[in-house]
């Protein structure tokens, strides 16, 4: 009986058998253990998506160059489905507070997503209150739900944006976002990259901003 799209064991197969590697072999590379490579290959069983990074990672592979490894073994119903899935609420947020903003990291309890969704509300004004450019891995994609905010960018004058109105921006460049004419703004930015720790490099950042502010807070030594 043929199935009807490609398998995970499929895929796992496909690239032992290219590379010559007995189950054994490929055991040893990849840490799983030859009885449970065995069944997966065998479509018996699947891998957790931890698993399946431990796969790839020690192959030195990305996940998305795995899933696109053989166009000719995926076949042309499309990539395997690996089924994750996070619903957006108070329950599986990250509520970070700063003096000039309120970040909420969605769907905080899926990890090493390659896309790291954020509702931010701006209370900075300009530049002065929001301090230097900020620069991380990725691309990201602005969106205004209420207010307005200017967009300053390391190679671009600023564009002010109004609800309604989006930007999408190579990360890597300079980059603040400070409300336009009202006390505060609320944005959704979604910020993507192939590095599985970006949502955690990104909370880094405002973590590093906390420091900063309590530091100028702090009385100097006598």
């Amino acid at each position: 009986m043929e199935r009807s799209g490609t398998t995970l064991g499929a895929l796992i197969r496909a690239l032992r058998q290219r590379h010559g590697w007995t189950l054994r072999q490929m055991s040893e590379k990849v840490g799983i253990p030859l009885s449970t490579l065995a069944k997966v290959e065998s479509d018996k069983l699947s891998l957790t998506y931890d698993k399946l990074q431990q796969l790839t990672t020690r192959l030195g592979m990305t996940m998305a160059e795995f899933l696109a490894q053989d166009e000719s073994a995926r076949g042309a119903t499309g990539p395997v489905v690996t089924a994750r899935r996070s619903l957006a609420s108070d329950e599986t947020s990250i509520r970070v507070e700063t003096p000039n903003y309120d970040y909420q990291y969605l769907c905080a309890d899926l990890r090493e997503k390659r896309m790291v969704p954020i509702l931010a509300r701006i209370r900075a004004h300009d530049l002065g209150e929001f301090g230097e450019l900020v620069h991380h891995q990725g691309e990201e994609f602005i969106y205004v739900l209420e207010g307005a905010i200017t967009v300053h960018l390391q190679f671009y004058t600023p564009i002010v944006l109004r609800v309604g109105q989006g930007i999408y921006l190579d990360s890597t460049m300079g980059h603040a976002y400070v409300a336009k004419d009202c006390e505060s703004a609320l944005v959704l930015a979604v910020c993507s990259a192939e590095d599985a720790e970006l949502d955690r490099e990104l909370i880094q950042l405002v973590e590093n901003e906390l420091q900063d502010v309590t530091a100028s807070r702090e009385p100097p030594d006598d």
